[in-house]
């Protein structure tokens, strides 16, 4: 049966089983047991989130790595009792082994989260920590207001961060796949046409 979120409640522990039964309308991740419920993106977000999984599927057709979008998830194998499950915005996966057609279950090679105004904290640090004790390769999170991003390539136990601000960088070369470079100028260059109040 299908949890709706009328019926979702924080206090309550909840499963990954319990997250393959929520209602298609609900968008929300469990940590620790504990639900996040997301809100919905900006039009910015959204635009950013299209270009970047537009350069990467390009890049992988005929590849064996994957690229996906936020709606899919990954179930996050922890030292841990209860269930972690996370929706990132932009993940790859190398090891089709992961995707069971419901999930991925395991650690992505590569995770991006875009940041919002609700989510700075979430993305930065809890789901920072997650990803880095899931064993995540590379780990890039997106800030849209100052056209910038963060990439964290894991080193042994550890994430090494460097920092890509644009225009001073118009690329970014993507650690897990050599010789694909992410073109910022498509990313962060989106100015929407301005309407001129004419009728085509």
């Amino acid at each position: 049966m299908s949890i709706p979120v009328g019926r979702i409640e924080q206090e309550m522990s909840y499963t990954y089983e319990d997250w393959l039964n929520f209602d298609d309308g609900v968008h929300a991740e469990i940590i620790d047991g504990q639900i996040v419920m997301m809100a919905p993106p900006s039009q910015r977000h959204e635009e950013i989130q299209v270009e970047l999984t537009r350069q990467f599927a390009n890049f992988l057709l005929g590849k064996p790595c994957k690229v996906f979008g936020s709606r899919f998830g990954v179930k996050l194998k922890l030292s841990r009792t209860k269930h972690t499950v996370v929706q990132p915005d932009i993940m790859v996966v190398c090891n089709r082994s992961k995707l069971t057609g419901q999930i991925c279950d395991g650690a992505p090679d590569l995770v991006i989260e875009i940041l919002s105004p609700s989510n700075i904290r979430h993305d930065t640090f809890v789901k920072f920590n997650l990803y880095l004790q899931a064993g995540v390769k590379e780990y890039w999170i997106v800030y849209p207001d100052e056209d910038a991003v963060m990439v964290y390539t894991l080193n042994g136990t550890k994430y090494e961060s460097t920092a890509y601000d644009y225009p001073n960088y118009v690329t970014i070369p993507v650690g897990i796949l050599p010789g694909l470079e992410i073109d910022l100028n498509l990313v962060f260059e989106q100015e929407s046409a301005e309407p001129t109040g004419e009728t085509p």
